[in-house]
C-alpha cells in the first residue's frame, strides 16, 4: 500500500488484484475506499468489476438525507480500559510492566479511553483479584461501547488451569470467562503472560478479541509480546495500510513480527508465539497466518479467518473515525465484516452469485459513507494520474 496516501479508513482489504489502489483511494475520497474494497474482493480488472463500481459511483454520488457527521468536541460513547496488572515477582520485572502500562495509559489517553488501573497498590484494603470482579460488573452497561481488558504480568500453568497471577489469589481463565458472561459490549482481551493460550479456549466467542502471548500453555518462560504490543498499540509506524491509525490487529502482527525478530537477534529459540482469535472459533491464528495485512490461510472451521474484526478496534482513532457517527458504526463494521464473510465463501459460490452479492454488500457501504457525509481528507503529497 502506498505510504504517499492516506486514504480515508482503508480497512479490512486482504487481497488486491491488480486495481491501482492508492491513486483510486486518493483521488475519489471516500469512493476511494469502496474501490479499495472492490480490489479486494475480485481477482482482477473485468468487465463485472465495471459493472459493480458503476452501481457503487452511482449510488455515491446520489443525493441523499445526510446524518451530520459526530463533533469531536460533543461527548462521545467512551470505550474503557481496565489495565490490569499482577504481581511483578522481581524488581526487574516491575520496572518492565511500569514500562508497558505506562504506555498503554499515555495510548488511551491520546484515545479518550477511560482507563481503571487495577492491581496497582492504590488500595491495600482491596484485593485485586475482587478490584477486577467489581470492574467488569460496573462496565457491565448494556452500551455498544467497546471494553478493552489488558493483563500484564506473570501466567503459570498445571496441565489443568492456566492463571493470570496477581498480588494475592490468582484469576483462572475459567473464572474470567464466568465474570464476563454477562458483558454485552464489544469486548477485547489481551492476555500478555505466558502460558496464556488457556485463556481463548474459555473466552472465545463470536463477536470477541481474544489475544494471547502463547500458543500453549506450556510455552511457561517469560513473555516479551507484551512489551512489543505496548509500544505498537500507538505507534504510527504500526499502521500498516496507512489510515491513519493502528488496529488491534496491525498491533498484534507488528508485536509479533518483533518478538520473533528479538529472539532470532538473541540466536534463541522463541519459547513464545503469540496467536489472535477474534472468529469465535477457539483456535486462534498466529502472525505467520499473514503477509502483511492479508491472511494466506484459511480457516479448517470453514469460518472467515481471523482479523477481520481486530483490524476494526483502535484505541487511537484518526480523526475521521472520530467524526463518524456513532449511530452508524455498529452497521458500518458489520458490512465490512460481511463482505470478508463473503471472500471467504468465494469458492463455493458461483461467479455469478458471488458478485451479486458483492454487489449489494458494496452498494450498502457506499450508501452508508453517503448518509455519514464524511469529507475525505486530502492525501499527503499529489498522486500522478495514470
Amino acid at each position: 500500500m502506498s505510504g504517499n496516501c492516506r486514504h480515508p479508513r482503508a480497512r479490512n482489504v486482504w487481497q488486491v488484484g491488480n486495481l491501482p489502489r492508492a491513486p483510486l483511494a486518493c483521488r475519489f475520497g471516500r469512493l476511494g475506499r469502496i474501490l479499495w474494497i472492490v480490489a479486494g474482493a475480485v481477482p482482477a480488472v473485468d468487465a463485472m468489476l465495471t459493472v459493480t463500481v458503476a452501481v457503487v459511483i452511482a449510488v455515491t454520488v446520489v443525493p441523499t438525507g445526510a446524518v451530520v457527521a459526530s463533533d469531536p468536541a460533543l461527548p462521545q460513547q467512551r470505550a474503557s480500559l481496565l489495565l490490569v496488572r499482577g504481581a511483578d515477582g522481581t524488581d526487574e520485572f516491575g520496572r518492565m510492566f511500569d514500562e508497558w502500562t505506562a504506555l498503554w495509559t499515555a495510548a488511551a489517553d491520546r484515545g479518550d479511553v477511560a482507563v481503571r488501573p487495577i492491581g496497582f497498590g492504590t488500595s491495600s484494603d482491596v484485593r485485586p483479584l475482587d478490584e477486577l470482579r467489581q470492574a467488569i460488573v460496573d462496565e457491565t452497561d448494556g452500551t455498544e461501547r467497546p471494553l478493552w481488558i489488558v493483563l500484564i504480568g506473570h501466567g503459570t500453568y498445571d496441565g489443568r488451569a492456566a492463571k493470570f497471577n496477581l498480588a494475592g489469589p490468582d484469576i483462572t481463565a475459567k473464572q474470567l470467562a464466568a465474570w464476563l458472561v454477562p458483558v454485552g459490549r464489544p469486548l477485547a482481551v489481551i492476555d500478555c503472560t505466558s502460558s496464556s493460550s488457556p485463556f481463548i479456549d474459555r473466552l472465545s466467542q463470536p463477536g470477541r478479541v481474544v489475544i494471547t502471548a502463547t500458543r500453549d500453555g506450556r510455552e511457561v518462560n517469560f513473555a516479551r509480546f507484551g512489551g512489543h504490543l505496548a509500544k505498537a498499540i500507538g505507534d504510527p509506524a504500526a499502521d500498516l495500510d496507512k489510515d491513519g491509525q493502528v488496529s488491534l490487529l496491525e498491533a498484534f502482527l507488528t508485536a509479533s513480527r518483533q518478538t520473533q525478530a528479538a529472539y532470532r537477534a538473541l540466536r534463541q529459540l522463541p519459547t513464545e508465539h503469540a496467536l489472535l482469535d477474534d472468529n469465535g472459533d477457539g483456535r486462534g491464528v498466529r502472525e505467520d497466518f499473514f503477509e502483511g495485512l492479508r491472511p494466506v490461510q484459511t480457516a479448517e472451521t470453514g469460518l472467515s479467518l481471523d482479523g477481520h474484526r481486530a483490524h476494526q478496534w483502535h484505541v487511537i482513532p484518526s480523526d475521521e473515525e472520530r467524526r463518524f457517527p456513532s449511530e452508524l458504526r455498529t452497521r458500518r463494521d458489520e458490512l465490512e465484516l460481511e463482505i470478508a464473510r463473503l471472500r471467504g465463501r468465494k469458492t463455493n459460490l458461483d461467479e455469478e452469485t458471488y458478485y451479486a452479492e458483492l454487489e449489494r454488500h458494496l452498494v450498502a457501504l457506499a450508501e452508508l459513507y453517503e448518509q455519514a457525509d464524511i469529507p475525505a481528507p486530502a492525501p499527503k503529497h499529489q498522486i500522478p494520474e495514470r
